[in-house]
């Protein structure tokens, strides 16, 4: 066997719990109808903080519309600057101290080879991303 500890559990009165719900080891997103208690209970499990959430314009399959790990996110087309702004903050995307962080955490001497890599894709502040959408929709609505 794998050895990994296991949680039987729905999010949001869903069971499937992979397209309802996206976690990374900084934080995560559930379904909007979870309740107070189980955001508590997941939280506490997982060690995490935890925030119900959308993408994509209000859509709650967190899984159809959003990619995401302990550096970056992909979010979907129709997503909004609000729901940009919630991923990056419960994700801790784009502070330059969890990135620090973490390669402090991975030790000098693996980093050393991986550095330039990570600093080359360290993902874009808030307001560029905006920037970027917005000018990336203007380009295709004219």
């Amino acid at each position: 066997m794998v050895g990994v500890e296991v949680f039987r559990q729905t999010v949001g009165g869903q069971a499937l719990v992979g397209s309802y719900c996206k976690f990374t080891n900084q934080g995560g997103m559930v379904h909007p109808r979870t309740t107070v208690e189980d955001i508590e209970e997941l939280s506490s499990l997982l060690q995490v903080p935890l925030v119900a959430g959308t993408i994509n314009r209000g859509s709650d399959v967190l899984g159809g519309g959003m990619v995401v790990n302990d550096w970056s996110a992909f979010v979907g087309l129709d997503t909004t600057s609000t729901e940009i702004s919630v991923v990056e903050s419960i994700f801790k995307l784009g502070s330059r101290q969890h990135h620090q962080q973490q390669q402090q955490s991975l030790g000098a001497a693996a980093m050393e080879g991986v550095q330039p890599i990570v600093q080359q894709f360290q993902p874009n502040q808030p307001s560029d991303i905006v920037t970027d959408m917005r000018s990336s929709l203007i380009d295709q609505l004219s």
